[in-house]
């Protein structure tokens, strides 16, 4: 078929069936249309299949049987093509020189994106002796002049004007569920031009998003040092057409028959029994962890202030459990059934491979952002397991993510805000491997209490002989490995995904006044209870911080429903699910009470009561002269007053660390 005979097929096809669509495209200044490919098959065999061999003259032909229409502003139109045949898909590490020049469509996640910048694709020329107009049109990375006219002059032609557009390139990666292994993700840069790189479709091509690219893959050639040719090329990838796959909760498509099987489910008075049965239901046990999971799936209500303040509505989760204890598992269950999940093991994350990073853009000279795994599963969920392997500054990363849910880059010469509205679950070992049954949570975690502190709930999972529970265990463990249809969830996988992001675009729950007091009763009093004013430190069972976790869970809660009002029912259960975590790893075993600092700062109000009386027996003896105060008398001071001898020298090992005191010669200590 010669082209015009290809120009002409492509106007009967266009007359037909998208004429309509090109007039409404012209008037609203959009200089595009998108053709179905099925549709062209249908039409014209031949001509769909020359398509795929030569995308380029098939394109062209196509977009001037487009210019042919008599219609008026029609400059530069184009034409993409979407729906291309799954035989043209290739995997971007089966790139092949057989690939070049045909019509293909790739998958992948955008880890890097440039800016976008004009770039000349024709322009035309003068020449001074006779007043020719010469035009070029610029197809190569090089511009081009013309080398001689016809009348014979050979160079210094002047430039009239050229022609520019919008371009921009992005890279793309593999996916990882696409890999085997120990595979490397491989990576391809995609070429965007005009109407691609317009602000609707910037969402689409964010860092994190997952997309379909349609085009053709191209060679470049590679300049030496020397100023020649490399005899190898590179490959770029000259998009027509970008397709979002999978974006977060709120680009899921719910259909009406899933909608209906959605809300039938919300009215199951079992409904939450159900997602406890479906959440992991290949591990055994750990019931108040699994609620806690699912109350975090659904999260609360974001709020944003009328002072500009966003409260955030994501809950946090930490697991510190024993080795063995299934962990893991829970997580990447989590990242299996969440609808946008990202996993990330400990030794393998740096900060900037949590947050972001600026590289090097070789193209379009500059630096380019890199995001991170807090981004990349922005209006999701991170998994991050392993967390007290990671190295304390790739930890400190997290502090901003966690709390104010953006991420601040100020490298180079870039100065970013990503948004990381995430959700975190980690999982972390105990210091020494497993948990010391006499010891202070907070010392047995190697984590910054800065960083506890940000976490809504903390699980520790014991893993303790019990001759009964290991008897039920083993059992469930071993039918599994027998029968491996054993278990199924009580919902199915794909239906839970469209649940949650269902819940999380519709449902805003407001607090009612009985959940409201419900949750007031339980602060005012835990703060507040068996406290007498005669105590040097009061313990503090609670603070503002839990009170907001409470919010966050009861809002969940009464999401998984689907309501509008949050019950005092659901108070109860978030109630219950904080009061579990503080009683397991909050109470001070001296007391009885519940004392929150122990898990946020490692320092429990007694121990700081005992290292505040002992500083005071110091700066009293200073005051009647001594400089170098000897041991014993402290002792024998803190005797009478109550403390005993270890504590003592715990109080100044506590204080010569803090760099308080220090030791002049042994025996003896003296203030800085």
């Amino acid at each position: 078929m010669d082209a015009s005979e290809q120009i002409k097929r492509f106007e009967e096809f266009l007359d037909i069936n998208y004429k309509s669509e090109i007039l409404q495209n012209v008037q609203s200044d959009k200089s595009f249309l998108i053709i179905d490919f099925n549709e062209l098959l249908k039409f014209d065999p031949n001509l769909a299949e020359e398509l795929l061999e030569q995308p380029e003259e098939i394109i062209k032909a196509a977009e001037l049987a487009v210019e042919n229409f008599d219609l008026q502003d029609i400059d530069r139109f184009k034409v993409r093509f979407n729906n291309i045949p799954n035989s043209q898909k290739v995997r971007i590490r089966d790139i092949r020189a057989k690939h070049l020049g045909i019509f293909v469509s790739l998958e992948g996640l955008v880890r890097q994106k440039s800016d976008v910048r004009p770039q000349v694709v024709a322009s035309q020329f003068e020449c001074p002796s006779c007043g020719n107009i010469i035009n070029v049109l610029q197809v190569d990375t090089k511009f081009k002049e013309p080398s001689r006219c016809g009348c014979g002059r050979k160079g210094k032609f002047r430039l009239m004007k050229k022609e520019l557009v919008d371009a921009q390139r992005i890279v793309l990666e593999e996916s990882p569920e696409n890999l085997e292994g120990s595979e490397q993700p491989k990576r391809i840069s995609v070429f965007l031009k005009q109407d691609l790189v317009s602000p609707i479709s910037e969402k689409k091509t964010n860092p994190g998003s997952k997309i379909q690219v349609i085009g053709i893959i191209r060679e470049v050639p590679i300049v030496l040092r020397t100023g020649g040719t490399s005899t190898r090329y590179d490959l770029v990838f000259d998009s027509n057409f970008v397709v979002a796959l999978e974006e977060d909760f709120t680009e899921i498509n719910i259909s009406k028959e899933d909608e209906e099987k959605i809300k039938t489910l919300a009215q199951d008075p079992k409904i939450f029994d159900k997602f406890l049965q479906s959440v992991a239901p290949s591990i055994y046990g750990h019931d108040r962890v699994k609620e806690a999971l699912i109350l975090q799936l659904f999260s609360g209500v974001q709020k944003e202030r009328t002072d500009g303040v966003v409260t955030r509505g994501d809950i946090h989760v930490l697991l510190i459990g024993d080795p063995g204890a299934g962990k893991s598992q829970l997580l990447r269950r989590i990242q299996v059934i969440a609808p946008k999940g990202m996993y990330v093991s400990g030794k393998g994350a740096t900060g900037v491979g949590l947050t972001a990073s600026v590289v090097k853009d070789e193209f379009m000279r500059g630096y380019a952002l890199e995001a991170g795994a807090l981004v990349l599963a922005n209006k999701g969920i991170c998994c991050i397991d392993e967390l007290d392997k990671m190295s304390s500054e790739d930890r400190s990363a997290m502090h901003e993510a966690l709390e104010q849910q953006t991420v601040t880059v100020s490298k180079a010469n870039i100065q970013a805000t990503l948004l990381a509205k995430t959700t975190v679950l980690a999982a972390a070992n105990p210091k020494f491997g497993r948990f010391d049954p006499y010891e202070m949570l907070a010392k047995q975690i190697e984590l910054p209490p800065t960083l506890i502190n940000r976490f809504d709930l903390i699980f520790p999972i014991r893993d303790l002989p019990d001759e009964k529970k290991d008897n039920k265990m083993a059992s469930f463990i071993l039918n599994i490995h027998k029968n491996l249809e054993a278990v199924q969830p009580a919902i199915d996988t794909e239906l839970i995904k469209k649940y949650i992001a269902y819940s999380k675009q519709n449902t805003r729950p407001v607090l009612s006044s009985a959940a409201l007091e419900e949750i007031k009763k339980y602060y005012v009093d835990l703060r507040n209870k068996g406290s007498s004013e005669e105590e040097v430190i009061r313990s503090i069972p609670i603070s503002p911080r839990q009170l907001e976790a409470l919010v966050r869970l009861s809002e969940s809660s009464a999401k998984i429903r689907l309501a509008k009002k949050v019950t005092k029912a659901d108070a109860k259960k978030a109630i219950s699910l904080l009061h579990y975590c503080l009683t397991k790893v909050g109470v001070d075993k001296e007391t009885g009470k519940i004392d929150i600092d122990r898990i946020a700062t490692g320092v429990g109000a007694t121990q700081r009561s005992k290292i505040i009386i002992v500083r005071e027996i110091i700066t009293d003896m200073e005051n009647k002269g001594i400089k170098t105060i000897p041991i014993e008398d402290i002792l024998r001071e803190a005797e009478e007053k109550g403390i005993s001898e270890s504590d003592v020298e715990e109080s100044i090992e506590k204080l010569k660390r803090s760099g308080d005191l220090f030791e002049p010669r042994r025996g003896y200590i003296q203030k800085i």
